[in-house]
């Protein structure tokens, strides 16, 4: 019997084990299947999924796992296309400004030499970002020429992603950004992450506080959300002191375990009933 729907993961989080209990709750099957023990024929039909929702960590096994799937006629949440899209920062950014969506100013360099040309004209500090990366990891602030010089030449002798040099505007706001979550065309609930740091992520230190959502963040939101072309995602906003609300990422397979902590919303059946919705 096929099943609702199902979970592809490669990493067993909070996240994943409460869709597994959401669907016991609301009598919606789940199968739960791991990437890594996955081989999939190309060349015959595939057996029945059902919605799959896709939650695995790995990037490039998300991708390709989503893009053979949906190859294969199964229908996958998020979709190929939201994951190279929001996957990476410099492609959502050039999508948020072909849809209007407020985001932090930023350039793209694409040698050593060019992306300290550019610090030179844009001024410091500044934030420099891997165009695909997650939890906060290879982030710095750019506080002057010694400190951007050590940095880029470091990534110069990395993996080719990482010498492609988005730099990002150091957004003066308050010591906190948002998440929300978005369920279709609608915030589910959204959450301050706040720190003593600049970076927020909770996987860095952030401590969660229930944010109350407006209709300008809610319109912001669903824009984003379009422009990667996704059905379940987590938007990060920060609070410019200057030209307020500004969008800096889309999550393809956002984490929302803080998120149905402090706000008390069962994001995971909310999921699950989208996903048995699109069969």
């Amino acid at each position: 019997m096929s099943p609702d729907v199902t979970v592809l993961y490669d990493t067993i989080r909070w996240e994943e084990k409460a869709l597994i209990e959401a669907g016991k709750k609301s009598g919606i099957s789940v199968s739960m299947v791991d990437c890594k023990k996955l081989a999939l024929d190309l060349e015959k039909a595939p057996q029945e999924y059902g919605t799959v929702i896709q939650r695995c960590v790995s990037y490039y096994r998300n991708l390709h796992s989503t893009a053979a799937l949906e190859g294969m006629g199964v229908r996958v949440i998020n979709c190929l296309d939201t994951g190279i899209l929001a996957g990476n920062k410099l492609f959502t950014h050039m999508l948020l400004k072909k849809a209007n969506v407020p985001t932090p100013h930023a350039t793209v360099a694409f040698s050593k030499d060019a992306a300290m040309q550019a610090l030179e004209s844009c001024g410091y500090p500044r934030v420099i970002k891997p165009t695909v990366g997650s939890w906060g990891r290879l982030i710095s602030k750019l506080n002057d020429r010694d400190a951007a010089e050590g940095i880029i030449e470091g990534r110069e002798s990395m993996y080719p992603i990482y010498q492609i040099h988005y730099l990002e505007e150091f957004v003066k706001r308050p010591p906190r950004d948002i998440r929300a979550i978005m369920v279709g065309d609608r915030i589910v609930a959204a959450i301050y992450r706040k720190s003593d740091h600049w970076k927020t992520n909770m996987a860095l230190g952030g401590v969660a506080e229930k944010c109350d959502v407006t209709k300008e963040m809610e319109e912001m939101c669903i824009k984003a959300k379009n422009a990667v072309h996704g059905d379940i995602v987590g938007v990060d906003l920060m609070e410019s002191e200057e030209r307020g609300l500004v969008v800096h990422e889309v999550n393809n397979t956002t984490e929302y375990k803080n998120t149905v902590r402090v706000c008390g919303i069962d994001i995971p059946s909310l999921m699950l009933e989208y996903a048995v919705g699109r069969n």
